[in-house]
């Protein structure tokens, strides 16, 4: 099977989200940055592709110059958390110049949609007791951030 990379589309901020994610990401690395060369003389030097490692999933970021659309909600990345601890820290340091949503969603600061997502509550939607099950996907719905802790309480609270 063919190998698959994401390939993002930013006006001339590749280089600078490639540093940016990976700053991150602690198993991550820059593979390579491409800059025009003078068969382009007005964008010679400049970057033309970056690509870059998070995990095991590789990124090339195209600096395509300005278009009518950028990113949506309608394409986003999971990532999937062991601990509160890996919450925090992806929500923090993604939600840094970008924008909070619902349910674990947000936009970097390039506009990017992720969504950080606890195992735990893969977990709670999965749970054989369907009463805990909706407790905690109401809890989520709720919720910016998910806190682990509030999806559990919410699924063992004992309805009134």
């Amino acid at each position: 099977m063919p190998k698959t990379v994401i390939c993002l589309w930013f006006d001339t901020e590749a280089e600078q989200a490639a540093e940016y994610y990976t700053s991150i990401w602690p198993d991550s690395e820059i593979l390579g940055v491409l800059r025009y060369g003078e068969e382009d003389p007005q964008r010679a030097g400049t970057v033309l592709t970056a690509s870059w490692r998070l995990g095991d999933t590789e990124y090339v970021g195209l600096n395509g110059g300005p278009q009518n659309w950028g990113f949506s909600e309608a394409i986003s990345f999971q990532i999937l958390c062991a601990d509160q601890d890996e919450v925090d820290h992806y929500w923090d340091e993604l939600t840094a110049g970008g924008e909070e949503s619902q349910c674990g969603w947000l936009k970097d600061k390039f506009g990017v949609s992720w969504q950080v997502v606890p195992t735990r509550l893969i977990e709670l939607q999965n749970d054989a007791d369907p009463a805990r099950r909706q407790r905690a996907v109401q809890a989520m719905f709720q919720m910016q951030k998910i806190v682990i802790a509030d999806l559990e309480r919410a699924a063992d609270a004992v309805p009134a």
